[in-house]
């Protein structure tokens, strides 16, 4: 009984190791992006801004939060995090402890669909990002703000949905882990 008890309790702590490590790893990753795009979105207002700045400010702003933000994380990647986080939380080892974040974000022990999905978005973001840095100031920082709409958006609903399925693991969606 007693070795039974301390493979219980070594599970256990294994799974808030690395159910921890995979919401803190994966929030750093998006406090480091939104404190180092906020730099570059403040530094456009340096420029005077036209009618057209304003206008591609509102319409990329509202963009962002829509498509990132709501149907990017708030309908899709958040609550599947979440829910591939109560999976660790309850069934870790030490592979998916020490890479938790991105077992969390879908880069293994996931269908083939999800994993090729995961590795394309990355991929695209990492295009994006190098493309980004070709623009000129303000056209960069208006685009940088709104991402941090939407990185923002996203930061809050990861928080929500991850509490959320921390109180009630029966409301995750599919962790779709294999």
């Amino acid at each position: 009984m007693a070795l039974s008890l301390d493979h219980i309790h070594t599970t256990n702590r294994l799974g808030w190791i690395a159910s921890v490590w995979g919401f803190a790893g994966f929030m750093a990753i998006l406090v480091i992006a939104l404190i180092k795009l906020t730099v570059i979105a403040v530094d456009s207002f340096n420029y005077s801004f036209s009618t057209l700045h304003w206008l591609a400010l509102i319409a990329n702003s509202a963009f962002m939060a829509y498509s990132e933000g709501y149907k990017g994380f708030q309908k899709g990647y958040s609550p599947r995090l979440a829910a591939r986080l109560i999976h660790l939380h309850h069934n870790a080892n030490f592979l998916t402890m020490l890479l938790a974040p991105l077992f969390c974000m879908g880069f293994f022990a996931a269908p083939r669909k999800r994993i090729i999905t995961s590795i394309l978005l990355t991929l695209m973001i990492v295009i994006f990002i190098l493309f980004f840095q070709l623009i000129p100031q303000p056209w960069r920082g208006i685009l940088d703000i709104g991402v941090i709409i939407g990185l923002s958006w996203g930061l809050l609903a990861t928080v929500f949905f991850c509490y959320q399925a921390f109180i009630n693991p029966t409301s995750c969606v599919d962790a779709e882990v294999i």
